[in-house]
């Protein structure tokens, strides 16, 4: 599994012009799955999302997780982290996951956040959503469950 983690001041998804999630300060986390990624990808990607250290404390040091700064997590879909762009022009998925798994394993790192105290707003699988973000910082992470970066 593969996730790029953004610290924000606020985020939301809309699809057809409705909110469908939306948070105030905390991550936004755009969730792609691979072939062969299977639960313990999810529960590595959820651990690594709910105790990154990426949030300023009394010094300024980002030393403190989501829980500690009392933050939300917006986790969104996204197959196209997946795509292998290092040939040719056109992006190749051969890597991202099946619908079906995908979706599982997308819901059950959403899942999993959640147990660890952290209210979680979700997208809506496979749907055509715009993302609004307003960036803190900015601050982004890349997180791979087969640690490939």
């Amino acid at each position: 599994m593969r996730a790029i983690v953004q610290r924000v001041k606020n985020a939301r998804v809309d699809i057809d012009g409705k909110t469908v999630g939306q948070i105030d300060t905390g991550l936004l986390v755009y969730l792609g799955v691979g072939r062969g990624d299977n639960q313990t990808d999810a529960a590595i990607v959820a651990e690594k999302i709910a105790n990154l250290r990426i949030f300023p404390d009394e010094n300024d040091k980002m030393n403190r997780n989501i829980k500690d700064a009392s933050g939300k997590i917006l986790v969104v879909s996204n197959f196209t982290l997946f795509g292998d762009c290092r040939k040719g022009r056109r992006p190749d998925f051969g890597l991202a996951a099946e619908p079906e798994s995908a979706n599982t394993l997308y819901e059950k790192t959403a899942e999993l956040i959640a147990k660890e105290g952290i209210e979680v707003q979700k997208g809506v699988f496979a749907a055509d959503m715009q993302v609004f973000s307003q960036n803190d910082g900015p601050i982004n992470f890349l997180i791979d469950s087969k640690k490939l970066f």
